[in-house]
């Protein structure tokens, strides 16, 4: 089992920037589709970006596309979120999530998370 631990949260104004981390211990990520979800007070948990295991092909959800940024560097074993032209409806806890090998964008799918971090965007 991979442990994941992110960083980087906190508050933004409206137009800012923010980077998050997450970093991996136990498995090396390169072996690990890993993706960015997001969770609003009242609302579900939803997808925000993932990085495949193989080749890094990268997905987004279309409200972060052309603003969100998701990397990895498998040398220090850490996936990156850099967020960009954030939005007050970009606030939520931001979770790290890895799965073995194949992409997919389901929650459910994901058996690996990590405790989550805080993004507030200021209006």
């Amino acid at each position: 089992q991979v442990q994941l631990v992110e960083s980087g949260g906190g508050l933004v104004q409206h137009g800012g920037s923010l980077g998050l981390s997450c970093a991996a211990s136990g498995r090396a990520l390169s072996w690990y589709t890993v993706g960015w979800f997001r969770q609003a007070p009242g609302k579900e948990r939803e997808f925000v970006a993932a990085i495949s295991w193989d080749r890094d092909k990268t997905y987004y959800q279309d409200s972060v596309k052309g603003r969100f940024t998701i990397s990895r560097d498998n040398a220090k074993n850490t996936v990156y979120l850099q967020m960009n032209s954030l939005k007050p409806e970009d606030t939520a806890v931001y979770y790290c999530a890895a799965r073995r090998l194949a992409y997919s964008d389901n929650a459910g799918d994901f058996g690996s998370w990590g405790q989550g971090t805080q993004v507030t965007v200021s209006s």
